[in-house]
């Protein structure tokens, strides 16, 4: 293995939109939300480890998380749970974690990933990932991987690409010619169409030394306030500091304050299995279907006239549902969500319902 390589996971989000079962004290990525036996966040750490050695593994999470993150991953080094103080988007955490393995190895190559995606194809993600390391190590590019859409979806980001670059005959880069945010319906279907679009898989792949170049060109303020911390990275003063610096950093995305400005952006198109896991409606994409269309995780309840349906019980429920159609039915520790599959975007302002009406216990 590769001395050289380093992976990111960031795991620092609250995944509102699926709750019940995700909550404020324990996010999706710390739940076993497909019934595998694994957490999304053990699912993609263990996938990572193909690509480099457990130690050289960094996880970027809020602070309220260290002891999950430590608890569920016994193999991370606790020094490289990286404890954000508050939430500020991608680039202040990539910038942080770049940093930090910086200090340790000032050759590394760094793939970036979210702890809570779908691969299904773990062997084509490696290769995958492998290819894109030996390409970064080579060139002064900074990659993300894109997936060939296969519907107009206007809930994913979009790549274009212009320029094919064979970087060996199986390892083919394009450089990226525009990304689009969560485009409307017609646009989504015009993308589609056109053949050189790409859905946005959030994960990224460069050198240490290409993105903090990156990072203090486009994005200066923020690459110094992270740079000023070398010092103490690695020491008793490294939290304080870092409490201080997230007061004045601003939140901004890895995409729009770097990805959308570099002139020297690749994507490489990945058939992966992958999804985004981003609501109740892409699990249920992802599924196992019965014979009526619904996917059921969990207990099995009896279902009578109930169809394409998604349903995630505990363990050792008893449950009849009758005579329901395209809904999501959760309960977790007494709190229950049914709601219509159409409605799931409502998510997130029927938890802000609950907090108002129940209080924060309850989210």
């Amino acid at each position: 293995m590769n001395k050289n390589y380093y992976c990111v996971i960031m795991a620092g989000g609250v995944g509102a939109r699926f709750w019940p079962l995700s909550r404020n004290s324990r996010p999706k990525q710390f739940i076993d939300i497909l019934g595998t036996g694994e957490t999304l966040i053990q699912q993609t750490f263990r996938r990572l480890t193909t690509i480099c050695p457990p130690e050289n593994i960094f996880v970027v999470t809020h602070k309220q998380y260290f002891d999950q993150v430590v608890e569920q991953l016994p193999a991370i080094i606790p020094d490289h749970v990286l404890c954000e103080p508050m939430r500020r988007n991608t680039a202040p955490c990539i910038a942080y974690a770049t940093y930090k393995i910086h200090k340790l190895n000032p050759d590394a190559c760094v793939v970036v990933a979210p702890s809570d995606h779908i691969i299904l194809k773990d062997n084509e993600f490696t290769q995958t990932l492998l290819c894109a390391l030996k390409a970064a190590n080579q060139n002064d590019w900074l990659l993300t991987l894109g997936i060939t859409p296969s519907r107009p979806d206007t809930g994913y980001g979009y790549i274009q690409f212009d320029d094919l670059h064979s970087y060996t005959a199986d390892c083919k880069v394009r450089k990226v010619k525009t990304f689009t945010e969560k485009p409307h319906h017609e646009l989504a279907v015009s993308f589609l169409q056109s053949g050189d679009f790409l859905w946005n898989a959030g994960i990224f792949i460069w050198s240490v030394k290409s993105i903090l170049n990156a990072f203090e060109k486009h994005l200066p303020e923020l690459n110094g306030i992270f740079k000023d911390g070398t010092d103490v990275y690695y020491t008793g003063q490294e939290a304080n500091y870092i409490e201080n610096a997230y007061t004045i950093c601003k939140s901004i995305s890895i995409d729009y304050g770097v990805m959308e400005k570099a002139d020297n952006v690749f994507v490489m198109a990945a058939d992966i299995g992958w999804s985004d896991l981003g609501t109740w409606g892409s699990l249920y994409d992802t599924s196992e279907k019965d014979s009526n269309g619904n996917a059921i995780i969990g207990a099995k309840p009896l279902t009578y006239d109930t169809r394409n349906c998604i349903i995630n019980l505990p363990s050792g429920t008893v449950a009849v549902i009758q005579g329901l159609e395209d809904c999501i039915v959760v309960e977790d520790n007494g709190i229950m969500l049914i709601c219509k599959r159409s409605a799931e975007q409502n998510i997130r302002g029927y938890v802000d319902a609950v907090r108002d009406e129940k209080g924060e216990l309850f989210v």
